[in-house]
């Protein structure tokens, strides 16, 4: 392993492998093929990215997640090392130049998504590399038990055929039992060699705390743990209202989500990579690939939708090794709020070919036509045009991306079109009145020659790169031409753009995918029962309970849980902070907050004993969350 840990240190500045990166490493230049489950944080990357540098040739690495692939290869690349990933919107001609550096190039890393493969033309460049280790990431979608599925990764085991001497390595970061050994069929791995990491955290106090006033207790734990954290909502507007809510108290927070512009995540990702501020709100778009290590607390405010989703986040807190916390905030109303975001927004076959039909009809797509063919997509105004119900269209729309029938992307981006609507004489007598604009109007007429004739669209960043002037200074340019009507411009912002990969066949295409629907309608209800089971559990230690889901035995609490916290404290219900609610309660009707403010007693502590005095029915609790004497 000598010359394996020489290549971690070189570029990775490590000088040890974290169990079981050796083993996987080892087996993977013994020619086996190989299995790692490494839960979030186990540097799963690290297992290729050794053994592919250790030999000739070029790893090949199959990932659905295109931010992750992007982030990876431009990791690489600031490592020095040779790297491409073929995402979605690349043209044909530019792909067929992307595949011919690898041949040629001495590259080292090719990353696809699993649908590139069902072309036959890629794959047949592909047969002419030098591949050297086949890496299949989030191999779990392989699986049609494990969460997001897709089918396209059934037809990676092809790839046996044409490499037979090469080993496959598959890795996940969650998968049970079941989904692990369905994996291994499915990639027709040969007698692998399995290496799983425990999925205990014991840095990691798991807390699921039962609270009325969810900012209340947000703010009692971020003044108590004063470093990094990160705090999980399932939507935009909870994402600036939370950090918004958060900034008036006096913390310093930013968000994240999948609509704020390119500019925008990077400069809040960089506030917050550097400390400049303390909190990260962000939906579940944020943290794929973060590697900040002394992230204090994960915090969700509202249910997730799954166990894996919830360790995966909740994991990215304590990687320093040092304790840190995962809290997850619940209230009464949240079970139902989660059922109509999660459940009851599931599509059906028949609304799923409803949509599908009607984004071709929006896209003026002809039946047995669109191939290849790319479009701006806002899903509002989708939703609106069609009367479809938003959260429902975006679950198909999402179900239709897995299937490989679309390509989905949810990158914020503004689309620039302009034609100059004057004589190009007009033009020219207007640079030389104005020969501070002259750059940015030379470089749109030499770059766009035909945008005299039509509406042409314009490539900003390539226009900043001609012009040599700042973005901000162009728009604010093409604004001015806009209302001296020179040009006749348009700046339209869209959240997503959708690629379609298959001709249009309507029920046709549907039917062969909706037995997969009908599995993952079910796969998601069980993996919400799950979260609601982690919960409402107020008899066992939550870490052991997060073992338990998949499938890890172990017969010791953790000592560190909000259960195991509340089972070492056992007073009784006659205790004095129990009687002290009592005699407020005499008075008047008090919420948990008002208690605490007048008995100036710990949250904690007063919470446990009104839930004891609950359960030994000495009091009740109204509708409007006040606290009254039985």
């Amino acid at each position: 392993m000598q010359e394996a840990l020489a290549i971690l240190q070189k570029y990775w500045k490590h000088d040890t492998f974290r169990s079981p990166q050796d083993e996987i490493i080892n087996s993977v230049l013994d020619g086996k093929d190989t299995f790692g489950l490494m839960p979030t944080g186990g540097g799963k990357s690290i297992c290729f990215q050794v053994p592919a540098l250790m030999k000739d040739g070029i790893c090949l690495v199959i990932s659905p997640l295109v931010a992750l692939m992007k982030d990876q290869v431009q990791r690489l690349q600031d490592l020095g090392i040779k790297a491409i990933a073929l995402t979605g919107g690349i043209q044909s001609d530019e792909m067929i130049v992307l595949l011919d550096n690898c041949e040629f190039g001495n590259y080292k890393f090719l990353y696809l998504s699993p649908e590139r493969l069902q072309s036959d033309w890629i794959l047949e460049r592909i047969k002419n590399l030098p591949i050297n280790l086949i890496a299949i990431d989030e191999a779990h979608c392989v699986s049609q038990w494990g969460h997001d599925f897709r089918p396209a990764y059934l037809k990676i085991a092809n790839l046996k055929t044409h490499f037979p001497k090469v080993p496959f390595l598959a890795l996940t970061a969650s998968a049970t039992k079941t989904v692990l050994d369905d994996i291994i069929q499915q990639l027709g791995l040969e007698n692998p060699a399995v290496f799983t990491k425990s999925f205990a955290r014991k840095n990691i106090a798991y807390m699921v705390f039962e609270v009325e006033d969810k900012l209340y207790r947000l703010e009692q734990i971020l003044k108590k743990n004063q470093q990094p954290s990160i705090i999980y909502v399932r939507n935009r507007k909870s994402c600036s209202d939370t950090a918004s809510q958060l900034q008036s108290l006096g913390f310093k927070a930013t968000f994240y989500h999948g609509g704020l512009s390119i500019k925008e995540k990077e400069k809040n990702m960089n506030l917050w990579m550097n400390e400049e501020v303390q909190i990260m709100v962000s939906t579940n778009a944020f943290g794929m690939g973060i590697d900040k290590s002394n992230v204090k607390t994960v915090i969700h405010i509202h249910l997730p939708e799954s166990m894996e989703s919830y360790y995966q986040e909740a994991g990215r807190a304590g990687r320093d090794n040092e304790k840190a916390f995962a809290v997850l905030l619940t209230s009464k109303s949240d079970k139902i709020q989660a059922q109509s975001q999660f459940i009851n927004v599931l599509p059906d076959k028949t609304i799923l070919t409803q949509i599908y039909i009607k984004l071709c009809t929006y896209f003026r797509i002809a039946y047995g036509e669109g191939i290849n063919e790319q479009f701006s997509f806002n899903l509002n105004h989708f939703c609106q045009k069609y009367g479809f119900p938003t959260l429902k269209t975006f679950n198909a729309i999402q179900f239709l991306d897995r299937q490989g029938i679309l390509s989905l992307s949810q990158e914020y981006s503004e689309k620039i079109t302009m034609q100059f609507i004057i004589e190009s004489k007009e033009v020219i007598r207007y640079m030389s009145l104005n020969p501070h604009e002259e750059s940015i109007i030379l470089s749109l007429l030499r770059t766009y020659p035909g945008i005299y004739e039509s509406q042409t669209a314009i490539n900003l960043p390539l226009m900043v790169k001609k012009s040599n002037c700042e973005e901000t200074l162009i728009l604010a340019t093409f604004e001015k031409l806009q209302r001296m009507e020179i040009i006749d411009y348009h700046k339209k912002t869209n959240d997503a753009t959708i690629i379609f990969n298959e001709v249009r066949e309507d029920e046709r295409t549907i039917n062969r995918v909706s037995k997969y629907l009908e599995n993952q309608n079910k796969q998601k209800i069980a993996q919400f029962e799950s979260v609601l089971h982690y919960t409402n559990d107020k008899k066992n230690c939550k870490s052991k309970l997060i073992l338990e889901y998949f499938g890890e035995k172990t017969e010791n609490d953790c000592g560190i849980c909000s259960y195991c916290i509340t089972k070492k404290r056992k007073p009784s219900d006659n205790s004095p902070i129990a009687e002290k609610i009592l005699a407020l309660l005499k008075i008047q009707d008090l919420n948990s907050r008002e208690i605490q403010k007048l008995t100036k007693i710990s949250e904690d502590d007063i919470i446990f004993a009104l839930q004891n005095l609950l359960e030994n029915n000495k009091i009740a609790i109204k509708s409007n969350n006040k606290y009254s004497l039985k």
